[in-house]
């Protein structure tokens, strides 16, 4: 775990050494404030009930902007050639550029606590659920984060690896309004599919053991993916 950190402080370092950082954080502050706030102010309750219904869909674009060039960059430039080189195993490498992910996910998360901070300032505020919202928002942003960085380790183009992580994300956003299109015998195998049907009910401030079984599911099937693609180009 000594090599994974150090590659996780090199990576999540990298992340504000650039613009890019301040560039997502700023737009996803900007589009989930402008949302939220504008039917806060219409539906006139107390709650964030608007900025989680969002969240899945916001993350499902933003996350893969921000993991696309975890390994697709290295791909392209060759520097990930010379990392393995160095006494790091695969596990070290995926493992310090998830927690560089997730943990750039939490910093992005952190200046929304200024939206519970204002609702509570007008009305009485539940924070069960908006401590529930946030618990599931990270376990969310971890499930993508898995997602992006397998997409990101299939192609050197920064570009492909965008689009095919948001186009995973998206979908598994999305599912659960496509129900329509499936039979009936496979709805319960399909919703179950849906991340956003388990974050909204841990969003409710209810922790079900199968909502968590289903986020750390998608993060081991996209580590252990990325895993198996590394060793394919060794």
């Amino acid at each position: 775990m000594r090599q994974a950190i150090h590659i996780f402080k090199k990576e999540f370092g990298a992340y504000f050494l650039s613009p890019i950082a301040y560039i997502v954080i700023a737009l996803f502050l900007l589009v989930t404030g402008w949302f939220f706030f504008a039917g806060f102010f219409i539906y006139n309750r107390a709650d964030l009930r608007n900025f989680f219904n969002l969240l899945p869909f916001v993350f499902s674009f933003v996350i893969p902007a921000i993991t696309m060039r975890l390994y697709s960059d290295e791909l392209n430039v060759g520097s990930y050639e010379i990392l393995i080189t160095m006494p790091v195993t695969y596990l070290d490498v995926i493992v310090g550029k998830f927690m560089a992910g997730v943990a750039f996910v939490a910093v992005m998360l952190v200046p929304s606590l200024a939206y519970p901070v204002s609702v509570s300032l007008l009305g009485d505020l539940d924070w069960g659920p908006v401590m529930g919202g946030y618990i599931g928002g990270l376990l969310l942003g971890s499930a993508y984060c898995a997602i992006g960085i397998f997409a990101s380790s299939l192609t050197r183009n920064q570009i492909i690896a965008f689009m095919t992580g948001m186009s995973i994300c998206f979908v598994l956003t999305m599912i659960n309004q496509m129900l329509f299109f499936f039979p009936k015998t496979i709805l319960s195998v399909i919703g179950y599919l849906s991340a956003d049907n388990h974050f909204q009910n841990i969003a409710k401030g209810i922790i079900d053991s199968r909502d968590l079984l289903y986020f750390l599911s998608v993060v081991f099937i996209g580590l252990y993916a990325t895993h198996l693609v590394m060793q394919g180009k060794r």
